[in-house]
């Protein structure tokens, strides 16, 4: 089921104000708290919601340099090299790409020595044929789907009112 014009709301919520009850939820949301419940358990069927824990920083771990590394990788050993990138913790994310490479990974280290460190690392796993390392200098976006959110709900709201004859009746 497509997301509408409540679940946008309620995802807002979420967003703005990740520690609140469920039932102030649905005060605020002037809804019974058992729609909301039923809504928030829908989505996390959807995989529209996919956790609830905290953000955390790694610059305030310790780790405040940020590299995208990309990897090329021998043909065949995609799977084995991204296996083998699961057990490094300083490899945040690691994607699939299409590209200049095929995987590009966000790596983060205390200190430009040690992101030297991690990527020799990285050299050295079977299938690993070079890598390309890009150093993120400062954050310009956060990390954010909120807008990505506003801007669906608008969709399901225009949508719903087209389909409902434009609000009239």
């Amino acid at each position: 089921m497509p997301v509408d014009e409540l679940d946008t709301r309620i995802l807002r919520l979420l967003i703005e104000q990740p520690r609140t009850s469920v039932r102030e939820y649905a005060r605020i949301l002037g809804i019974a708290r058992g729609t909301l419940q039923a809504r928030l358990d829908r989505l996390e069927r959807d995989g529209v919601i996919t956790g609830t824990g905290p953000s955390l920083s790694p610059a305030a771990l310790g780790h405040p340099v940020l590299a995208f590394v990309h990897i090329e990788v021998t043909q065949g050993h995609l799977d084995d090299v991204g296996d083998a990138l699961a057990a490094v913790p300083e490899i945040v994310e690691a994607f699939s790409i299409t590209g200049g490479g095929d995987l590009l990974t966000r790596v983060v280290a205390r200190d430009n020595g040690h992101l030297e460190d991690v990527i020799q690392g990285l050299i050295q796993i079977p299938g690993v044929v070079r890598t390309r390392t890009e150093m993120a200098l400062r954050e310009r976006v956060p990390h954010r789907l909120l807008p990505l959110v506003e801007a669906i709900g608008r969709r399901a709201s225009r949508t719903e009112r087209r389909a409902d004859g434009g609000g009239r009746r």
